[in-house]
């Protein structure tokens, strides 16, 4: 008998709540890179809408960073509005290609070969403030951290790389 009750006492206890399986960000590399391929051609137009004498064209940019990416964008813009200069031209990419992908994490690596070649700052006098040394075309390894399951993807850092180098 003792038996049997301490049997129906233990069929009547709680059962655990199970434990959510974390969802992965993407379902595969290539959702990954097509995902950052789109913010980073949304960060393109964005960058190049950018009026550094109006400091609310800045946040289209803020809205695809995140992490260094965005403070040093954020250090680099406040500078530029303070100092009074303005942009000459557009930044295009030439290549986009997809590096890593982490799918249960959302983080992404790309190598992106900007092209700033007709892209110039200049100074309130007209001058250019660019370093003669400027490359036109810029390899760069670009890291986007994906939200999980949220669909937004930002551009958590943007690195010179010498692991690639951009098509002539």
């Amino acid at each position: 008998m003792m038996v049997s009750i301490v049997v129906m006492l233990a069929g009547c206890a709680p059962t655990p709540e199970p434990t959510p399986t974390p969802t992965a960000a993407f379902a595969s590399e290539e959702e990954a890179f097509a995902a950052a391929e789109e913010t980073y051609r949304a960060y393109t137009d964005a960058v190049n809408q950018v009026d550094f004498s109006d400091p609310s064209t800045f946040d289209a940019v803020y809205v695809l960073l995140s992490g260094a990416s965005e403070a040093s964008t954020r250090k680099v813009f406040s500078e530029f509005y303070a100092a009074k200069v303005r942009t000459i031209g557009i930044t295009t990419y030439d290549s986009f290609a997809g590096a890593s992908a982490d799918l249960a994490s959302g983080t992404i690596s790309a190598n992106v070969c900007v092209d700033v070649t007709e892209v110039d700052v200049v100074d309130e006098s007209g001058s250019s403030v660019v370093s003669p040394d400027r490359p036109a075309r810029q390899p760069m390894l670009v890291t986007f951290d994906g939200a999980h399951g949220s669909g937004l993807v930002t551009i958590s850092a943007q690195d010179p790389t010498d692991t690639f180098t951009c098509a002539s």
